[in-house]
């Protein structure tokens, strides 16, 4: 299934939280001195347009990173975020909304060195274009691949620094691809139990996400972190997406504080009604 375009949720809630986080655990892989990929099974187009094109239909970036953008005195990490996201609108004033939103690989891209390396799959063949578009020049530091993660991530591991940081965010448009994430996530510890590994999943009236998250919880990894935002009451017709979450594995040690400390605020400020509420659990030794 090749409909899905993250075009039109480009700068939503969702994305908000999941490069946000991206951004707190990139920045601890680089603080040490040895090289590390970045791989990102589901990489999207790179960059998205929010004054033209796709994004424009329903505007989800008006309830996401819009929000964040006009907000005042936030703290230093959600700060550091929208002053990254902002960088790549540098020719409109501080306060304006953003033209442009980059997708994980553009986060990521900012934080890596000169050993550093990026793997970036994507299947969908227009996206993938844009994304060998957006990524011009960069020569032997990023790889581009059309194909599907799930598959394409066994030949990047171990990777040959021994250090990774491993995106799994799928549009779930198949509902296979939840207990493809888990499978998935089990074969890759077998060849690389030390990887940090992101996954993303949306929060829906549907028992597969519970599930998923239940099933990652069962392989009795000894370092992870949950973290949830719902933004909205469920809707009525159980119909589409109030929140969403990441599983990590391996979490940099210093992520359940920041959160900690961020979560109240990041969630008060994208909540659409009442119901708006997050969870944050973590086991790390």
């Amino acid at each position: 299934m090749l409909s899905y375009r993250h075009a039109f949720h480009a700068g939503n809630h969702a994305d908000v939280l999941k490069h946000y986080v991206l951004g707190l655990v990139l920045a601890h892989t680089a603080q040490k001195d040895k090289p590390f990929w970045y791989i990102d099974t589901h990489a999207g187009a790179g960059m998205y347009s929010l004054d033209d094109g796709y994004a424009t239909q329903n505007a989800e970036f008006e309830q996401g990173i819009d929000k964040l953008i006009t907000a005042s005195n936030l703290p230093a990490a959600l700060a550091d975020y929208v002053a990254q996201i902002q960088s790549f609108n540098a020719d409109l004033p501080p306060s304006a909304a953003p033209q442009l939103y980059p997708g994980s690989p553009m986060i990521a891209q900012q934080y890596l060195r000169a050993d550093d390396k990026m793997r970036l799959f994507e299947l969908h063949p227009s996206d993938c274009k844009l994304l060998i578009e957006n990524f011009a020049g960069q020569g032997r530091q990023t790889k581009i691949e059309m194909q599907d993660g799930f598959a394409g991530i066994k030949a990047c591991l171990p990777p040959p620094p021994r250090r990774a940081v491993v995106l799994i965010d799928p549009p779930y448009e198949d509902k296979q691809d939840y207990q493809r994430m888990v499978d998935m996530i089990k074969d890759s510890l077998t060849r690389f139990a030390t990887g940090t590994y992101i996954v993303w999943y949306p929060l829906l009236q549907r028992p597969e996400p519970a599930q998923m998250l239940e099933d990652l919880l069962k392989m009795n990894v000894p370092n992870w972190l949950h973290v949830a935002m719902t933004v909205e009451t469920p809707s009525p017709e159980g119909y589409g997406m109030h929140g969403s979450g990441l599983f990590i594995i391996n979490p940099p040690w210093t992520l359940p504080n920041i959160l900690n400390e961020t979560m109240p605020i990041l969630t008060k400020l994208l909540a659409l009604d009442e119901a708006a509420s997050y969870e944050l659990d973590s086991q790390i030794s």
